[in-house]
């Protein structure tokens, strides 16, 4: 038997869960749902040629790091993962590189805050030293004329 009734039902903001407002019918409660449509699981195959299912959650995990003490709130972030989710799932039909994956994660920071897409980036790439840094930052400091000299 049921333990809560459904309250209201609608879209989530981000449009890729049903959110639902449910009540516990013992202590009258009330609470928030997400359900999420399960897609076919995809795979992403590893620089090692090793396949592991797609992650929605270590994505995000990633997104926090590369955001952590950046004025971004946590519905940005939100926001970015289910973008990037939805674009997995519309772009690949069963696995994805995941090269790939780290660009389209790149991408998005890019779009949020310039800061937390160069921390991502010199952990993604590897960067070895200050060049790194500076080669990645170019584009970005040529936009605003501060070049360093």
């Amino acid at each position: 038997m049921d333990n809560d009734r459904v309250i209201d039902s609608r879209a989530s903001q981000d449009g890729f869960a049903i959110r639902r407002r449910r009540e516990c019918l013992k202590c009258k409660r009330r609470y928030t749902t997400y359900e999420r449509i399960e897609e076919s699981a995809i795979k992403v195959v590893k620089k090692d040629g090793t396949r592991v299912p797609f992650s929605r959650e270590k994505i995000k995990s990633g997104l926090e790091r590369a955001c952590w003490k950046r004025p971004i709130s946590d519905r940005d972030v939100e926001r970015a993962v289910a973008a990037i989710e939805n674009d997995v799932y519309s772009s690949f039909e069963t696995e994805v590189d995941s090269r790939r994956l780290g660009e389209l994660v790149m991408e998005h920071l890019r779009d949020l805050d310039e800061v937390a897409y160069v921390r991502f980036a010199s952990v993604y790439r590897q960067f070895a030293d200050a060049g790194d840094f500076v080669h990645e930052l170019r584009p970005f400091l040529s936009k605003s004329n501060k070049m360093p000299r």
